[in-house]
């Protein structure tokens, strides 16, 4: 089973009609659908990407694109070089957990939570946690600027459930994974983006927390090279397939092409059995649906 753990439903995007005929297409048999905060992402020129991903993973040169994504304005919503994009002040998870309920063989379903909002994180997650699409909680420390230990007590509840947390780091603080890492050892956690935006440093922190993965989603934050290092420096077991659709490359249809990642590890991993951990078992065993 081909699982993309990480993908955003926006559907002025893709239809779910098109999106699951893509995912034929593509040999995906089911996306782990999140909640939107924001609206349609401009796709971004490659050379800024190439950029932000090589200045990233230097830590003597991570402060010159730190400086241009992380520019907020006095409501919140984020500054990037493509311009201003709204992030929403509160989160609408009914959608996603609808799509299951109408495709519940092909869909999963993340509750995004926001600490601070008008919903108490822990309340959010109550109220779905016993849907049957339900596979555990996403959040953004980064674009919602927070730092994660703030997601504690919902964090409690996802370990007695047995259910992981997705986590989109920030910068400093926002990125501070040991701390909540440390208050509760036993959680399943997936840093998004290959653990960005600190990269091979966070790694570092979370080299023998067995139960703290990586996934490989997003074409501006991971290429082949970082996949391979964190596989290499983590383990192939602690490795997971994602999009962060429909965020990222285009196809020359002008959508999101949603199988360059999936491309890239099959490229990469030439191993059969690799390429099954990454492409679905990895993720399938850590919501407890292997």
């Amino acid at each position: 089973m081909v699982v993309d753990c990480h993908y955003h439903h926006i559907p002025e995007t893709i239809s779910t009609d098109a999106l699951i005929k893509n995912m034929d297409q593509q040999g995906i048999d089911r996306i782990a659908l999140m909640a939107s905060l924001c609206g349609p992402l401009p796709e971004t020129k490659e050379i800024l990407i190439t950029f932000m991903r090589f200045g990233l993973n230097r830590s003597w040169l991570r402060n010159l694109p730190k400086k241009l994504i992380t520019k907020f304005s006095p409501e919140g919503n984020i500054i990037l070089p493509s311009g201003l994009i709204e992030i929403y002040p509160d989160i609408d998870n009914s959608v996603v957990f609808d799509e299951a309920d109408r495709h519940p063989d092909r869909f999963f379903a993340w509750c995004m939570v926001k600490p601070g909002s008008s919903t108490d994180p822990v309340a959010e997650y109550e109220r779905w946690e016993k849907h049957p699409a339900c596979i555990g909680v996403k959040a953004h420390p980064f674009w919602h600027r927070y730092a994660p230990i703030e997601l504690l007590k919902v964090s409690e509840r996802l370990v007695r459930n047995n259910k992981p947390l997705i986590l989109h780091l920030g910068f400093d603080n926002h990125g501070d994974i040991l701390s909540l890492a440390n208050a509760l050892p036993e959680l399943k956690i997936i840093l998004a983006h290959t653990a960005f935006p600190c990269y091979s440093d966070t790694w570092k922190l979370i080299k023998e927390r067995k139960n703290i993965s990586v996934d490989f989603s997003a074409t501006a934050y991971v290429d082949p090279s970082i996949m391979k290092k964190a596989s290499d420096y983590l383990g192939i077991e602690r490795c997971i397939y994602g999009s962060d659709g429909p965020f990222g490359s285009h196809g020359p249809h002008g959508h999101f092409d949603l199988c360059v990642i999936k491309k890239q590890i099959e490229d990469l991993f030439q191993d059969p059995g690799k390429r099954k951990r990454i492409l679905g078992e990895n993720f399938m065993e850590c919501i407890g649906r292997n």
